[in-house]
C-alpha cells in the first residue's frame, strides 16, 4: 500500500507547535509527560481512523455529515455555531503559531530582518499558494525538510543515550506542578481538532461507492496508524532531546534563542541554522494545511462547496490565514503564542470528538461501517480523559 492522507495529517501536526511544545515539556518536566504523548498518539489514531472512515464510507466530510444528519433546526444551528467558532477560531489560533514559528526560523537565519516583516511575507506567500492551488508544488519539498529534521532529532536522541529507566517512568501518568497547560498543549498539538475535518474532507473527495469499501477502510486504517505513529516517535525524540539538554539546568527555561541547543551533540555549530530551517519548513507546511482544514469545517457546516477549487472555499481559507497573520504580527512572545494555540486546541477537543463519535455510531450515516462495540469501549476512556483535562484547565482559568 502507499501512505497517503495519513501523512498529510502527520505533516499538519508536526509543525512549530509540536517542536516548541515538546521542547517545553522536556525542558520543564523532563520525561514526566511522556504518558501524555502516548495517550495522544493512541487517541489520534483512534479518532483520525473514525474521521477517515466517515469520508471513505459516506463521501461526506465531518462538517457536511453533521449538517445533513442533525434534523432539529435549533440543534443544527447550535452545531453550526460551535463548529464554525471552534474550528474557525481554533484554526486561526493554530495558524498564528504556524506563522510565528516559520518567521522565527527565518529570523534566526537572517537576524537583520525583523519578524514583523517575515510574518506578513510568509502569510502572503501562503495565501497566493492557497488561492492558486499551487501549494502542492512546494509542499513535497517542505515535508522532506521536516522529515530530515525529524531524522536529526532521532539520531541526536540515540547519541544522547538518555536513561531508559527515566523514560519508562515517564509512561506512568502524573501531573507535576504547573504542568496542566503543557499537558493540554501536548494533547492539542497531536490530536488536532481541525485534522479530523481535513482527513475526512480529503478522503471524501476520493469516495467511490463502486470500490471494495472494506478493503479501502483497512488500507486507510493502516495508513493512519503508520503515519500517526511516525509522528509520535518524532515528538518523543524532540521531547527527549530537550529533556537531556535542558531539564534540571539553569537553561531549563525554553526560549526561541536556545531551542537549537538540543541538536548540538550531533550538528555542533550548525545546529542553530538547521533548527531554524526545519522550524521554518514545519511552519510553512502547517500554515497551508490549517486554513484548508478550517475551510472544510466552515464551508461544510454552511452547505457551501468543499472543493478546494471553489472560490468561497479559498476565501474562507485565506480569511483564517489572515486572522492568524494578524495575531502573529502583534509582537507577542513566539513561544507563548505557540503554546497558547496548542492549549486552545486541547480545550476545543471535547466538542469536536463528541460530534465525531456520535456520527460514526449513526446507522443512517455509516450504514454497515459504524463503530464496533470494541472501538466504542476503547473510545470511552479517551473521551473521559479529554473532558477531564479540559475541565481542569477551564476551572483553573475561571477560578
Amino acid at each position: 500500500m502507499r501512505l497517503g492522507p495519513g501523512l498529510l495529517v502527520t505533516a499538519a501536526f508536526i509543525g512549530p507547535g509540536t517542536i516548541t511544545t515538546a521542547s517545553v515539556a522536556g525542558a520543564n518536566f523532563g520525561f514526566a509527560l511522556i504518558w501524555t504523548l502516548l495517550f495522544s498518539v493512541i487517541a489520534t489514531i483512534l479518532l483520525q481512523s473514525m474521521a477517515a472512515r466517515l469520508g471513505v464510507a459516506t463521501g461526506h466530510d465531518l462538517a457536511s455529515a453533521l449538517r445533513t444528519t442533525i434534523q432539529t433546526p435549533v440543534f443544527k444551528a447550535l452545531a453550526a455555531i460551535l463548529v464554525i467558532s471552534a474550528i474557525g477560531i481554533g484554526s486561526a489560533a493554530y495558524e498564528a503559531g504556524n506563522l510565528t514559528g516559520a518567521s522565527l526560523g527565518l529570523q534566526e537565519i537572517v537576524p537583520s530582518v525583523s519578524p514583523l516583516l517575515w510574518t506578513p511575507l510568509i502569510a502572503i506567500l501562503s495565501a497566493v499558494l492557497l488561492y492558486t492551488g499551487k501549494h502542492k508544488v512546494i509542499e513535497g519539498a517542505l515535508i522532506i525538510l521536516v522529515v530530515l529534521m525529524s531524522i536529526v532529532f532521532i539520531s541526536t536522541l540515540v547519541m544522547a543515550a538518555p536513561s531508559l529507566t527515566a523514560i519508562l517512568i515517564g509512561f506512568i501518568p502524573s501531573l507535576p506542578d504547573e504542568s496542566i497547560t503543557t499537558v493540554l498543549a501536548l494533547i492539542g498539538t497531536t490530536i488536532v481538532p481541525y485534522n479530523l475535518f481535513l482527513h475526512s474532507g480529503v478522503l471524501a473527495e476520493k469516495h467511490d461507492k463502486n470500490k471494495d469499501m472494506q478493503k479501502l477502510i483497512k488500507e486507510t486504517n493502516l495508513d493512519t496508524g503508520i503515519s500517526i505513529t511516525l509522528g509520535g516517535v518524532i515528538t518523543l525524540a524532540i521531547l527527549s532531546t530537550a529533556s537531556v539538554a535542558f531539564y534540571g539546568t539553569e537553561a531549563g527555561k525554553i526560549s526561541a534563542a536556545n531551542m537549537a541547543v538540543q541538536l548540538e551533540p550531533l550538528l555542533g555549530s550548525m545546529a542553530h541554522y538547521f533548527f531554524a530551517l526545519g522550524l521554518c519548513a514545519a511552519g510553512l507546511t502547517s500554515a497551508i494545511t490549517a486554513p484548508l482544514a478550517g475551510a472544510y469545517a466552515v464551508c461544510g457546516m454552511l452547505g457551501w462547496s468543499t472543493q478546494m477549487s471553489n472560490t468561497r472555499f479559498k476565501l474562507v481559507a485565506i480569511t483564517i490565514l489572515l486572522f492568524g497573520a494578524f495575531v502573529a504580527s502583534l509582537g507577542l512572545d513566539p513561544v507563548a503564542v505557540i503554546i497558547f494555540a496548542q492549549a486552545a486546541n486541547g480545550l476545543l477537543l471535547p466538542i469536536v470528538t463528541t460530534y465525531l463519535v456520535w456520527l460514526v455510531n449513526q446507522k443512517t450515516v455509516m450504514g454497515d461501517y459504524t463503530n464496533s462495540m470494541l472501538v466504542n469501549l476503547v473510545t470511552i476512556p479517551v473521551l473521559v480523559l479529554i473532558f477531564g483535562l479540559s475541565s481542569i484547565k477551564l476551572f483553573s482559568l475561571i477560578f
